[in-house]
């Protein structure tokens, strides 16, 4: 008998055989994608995957010697796999010293590593920075801080130059001196530059200090792209500069680590990785 459209019984199997057939194939084939993707996914996992973005991201310390640095040997040397800055009571620092990688001046980069800083610490990574030769392995510029009491920790402070240029927690725009002020510390106040210009609050400073593990290994990420120079702490965004004094800045320069006179103290820095960019 045929039915009400037309079609008779066997073509009416056939159709719907079809369309569940077809429907089956698909259901089978978006399944079997899923469980490849899941099956790359662990596979990338038991293997050790690598992210594209990192490829160029290249190691400058070995995890093994000093090769390649230039330092003071009285306070820098390497345990378990890290460089190891000391200061003791019976060795203590007359000024600031500093271990500054031979590599050459960096323009544009990405620069991480992880630190372990004791207590009583005050350190930087210092970048695009000359050399203070008034003073044995003493770099000037600008400088990604460090502390102990996790005070200053990710805020852009430079070295025997301007002082603090952003706070943890600020975006800032630098601008320069007057004209009329030819020495740098003039158009200082309080461990500040007067031309730090804020531009927004990036986040509560108390907050983002809050990231960072006392006593333990945090990571610190610096990008230094044109005059904008971005700290990251253990992935956040702790200070942000757009340097638009071209009196005073500095587009490349050396890059080192940074031991500070003061209480003894002990420094560690691992895993050091660079990109230019």
């Amino acid at each position: 008998m045929n039915s009400k459209f037309g079609f008779k019984k066997p073509s009416l199997i056939l159709l719907g055989s079809a369309i569940f057939l077809s429907l089956a194939l698909s259901s089978y084939q978006t399944v079997n994608r899923w469980g490849e993707a899941a099956f790359l996914l662990g596979k990338a996992f038991s293997f050790g995957y690598s992210d594209p973005r990192e490829a160029d991201f290249v190691p400058i310390f070995d995890g093994k010697s000093l090769e390649g640095w230039e330092f003071d040997p009285a306070y820098w040397k390497v345990t378990d796999g890290a460089i190891h800055g000391e200061t003791t009571a019976e060795n203590p620092l007359k000024a600031n010293t500093f271990i500054i990688w031979k590599g050459g001046e960096l323009d544009d980069f990405e620069l991480k590593m992880d630190y372990w800083i004791s207590e009583t610490g005050n350190s930087g990574v210092q970048y695009r920075s000359d050399l203070f030769t008034e003073v044995p392995y003493a770099l000037r510029g600008y400088q990604a801080d460090i502390d102990g009491g996790n005070r200053y920790t990710g805020q852009n402070y430079e070295e025997r130059k301007r002082t603090t240029l952003a706070y943890r927690g600020q975006k800032t725009r630098i601008t320069s001196q007057p004209d009329s002020i030819s020495n740098l510390r003039d158009f200082v106040v309080r461990n500040a530059w007067k031309g730090l210009n804020l531009v927004e609050d990036i986040e509560d400073r108390a907050e983002l200090g809050q990231l960072i593990k006392a006593g333990d290994w945090n990571s610190i990420h610096i990008v230094a792209q044109g005059n904008v120079l971005k700290h990251y702490v253990n992935g956040t965004l702790m200070s942000e500069v757009h340097d638009e004094d071209s009196k005073n800045r500095m587009l490349k320069g050396l890059m080192g680590m940074q031991m500070h006179v003061g209480p003894p103290m002990t420094i560690k820095f691992r895993n050091i990785q660079l990109k230019k960019m």
